[in-house]
């Protein structure tokens, strides 16, 4: 018998749909069980369970999401620039900051994964089909890698390089001007795409004229594409966001709020928000005076994904 289920997981599968060196199958055991019964053996699906756990050793299992898809050509050579970047900054004291967009949420009787205690039941809608003009919440974070303190920037609208650099000034604003009164300069660390993408020369117009509102230089350090999970905002803050906000129906952005505001961890971690307090419209196109003057410094390693908003252009 345990030779007839071996056969049946060789042939139906032979071998992982990703790796032909694992051995895997999607049937159940009761669907095993009755392929055997129609070859003369008479097995339950417990005992073919016990065959496929104990004697086969195989186990269920989901796809694990670890394999990289950055086939970028100086990937680990951007990170070693990164890493000393990063340490050049903490020395001095001076803030180093990891930007994102979180993904965006629908305002509104929707359903959200997750479960919670209740002794009732929360119905939202039977489906996650947004009316036409129905509003988004767009979560604009900054995490303080050093200090381990978030900042969350709720607003509405379109994702665009205005909301990321906006997040940065309340940052300051809020957090950063009295703990980094004495520091010159900011290190940035964003992915490559969204609002902040490496393309996007709106964002880096923005950034010069938040360079100046600040009086201080922003150096700009992207992750290379396809290791967007590598910027220290996704898995020291955003994990935790999601969690807060599982199993509940964010009907209005103040009880997005309301939520976030009780992100806490063991280690320390402190969350503070903020609303928006306009709504943001894409399909601002960056300037011809900016592009003709370009008053950004590109760094001589990888310019394209190194460069500096100085703060006296």
């Amino acid at each position: 018998m345990v030779a007839a289920v071996q056969e049946q997981v060789a042939e139906r599968t032979a071998g992982s749909p990703v790796d032909p060196e694992i051995r895997w199958t999607s049937r159940s055991p009761q669907e095993i069980a009755e392929e055997l019964a129609e070859q003369g053996y008479q097995a339950c699906r417990d005992t073919v369970r016990r065959i496929l756990t104990g004697v086969l050793g195989l186990r269920r299992r989901q796809a694990v999401k670890n394999e990289s898809n950055c086939d970028f050509p100086l990937r680990d050579e951007q990170f070693q620039h990164i890493t000393a970047r990063r340490r050049w900054y903490e020395r001095r004291g001076w803030p180093v900051l990891s930007i994102d967009t979180k993904k965006k949420e629908l305002l509104g009787e929707f359903f959200r994964p997750g479960r919670a205690y209740t002794d009732g039941v929360v119905r939202v809608l039977d489906h996650d089909f947004p009316p036409p003009g129905q509003s988004r919440l767009i979560p604009y974070g900054v995490y303080d890698v050093q200090r381990n303190e978030g900042f969350l920037y709720l607003a509405t609208g379109a994702d665009t390089s205005e909301l990321a650099c906006d997040a940065l000034w309340r940052w300051w604003q809020r957090m950063g001007r009295r703990r980094y009164w004495h520091a010159s300069g900011l290190l940035v660390l964003c992915d490559c795409g969204g609002s902040n993408g490496h393309r996007h020369y709106r964002f880096k117009e923005a950034l010069h004229h938040l360079a100046n509102d600040l009086g201080r230089d922003i150096e700009v350090a992207h992750y290379p594409p396809g290791c967007s999970k590598y910027n220290p905002i996704e898995h020291r803050l955003f994990c935790h966001l999601s969690r807060a906000w599982q199993s509940a129906a964010l009907r209005t952005i103040h009880i997005a709020r309301e939520l976030a505001d009780r992100v806490h961890t063991s280690t320390g971690l402190r969350l503070l928000t903020e609303i928006a307090r306009r709504t943001y419209e894409k399909g601002q196109q960056v300037s011809q005076e900016f592009l003709d003057n370009l008053p950004i410094d590109f760094h001589n390693f990888l310019p394209e994904l190194n460069y500096t908003a100085p703060s006296w252009t």
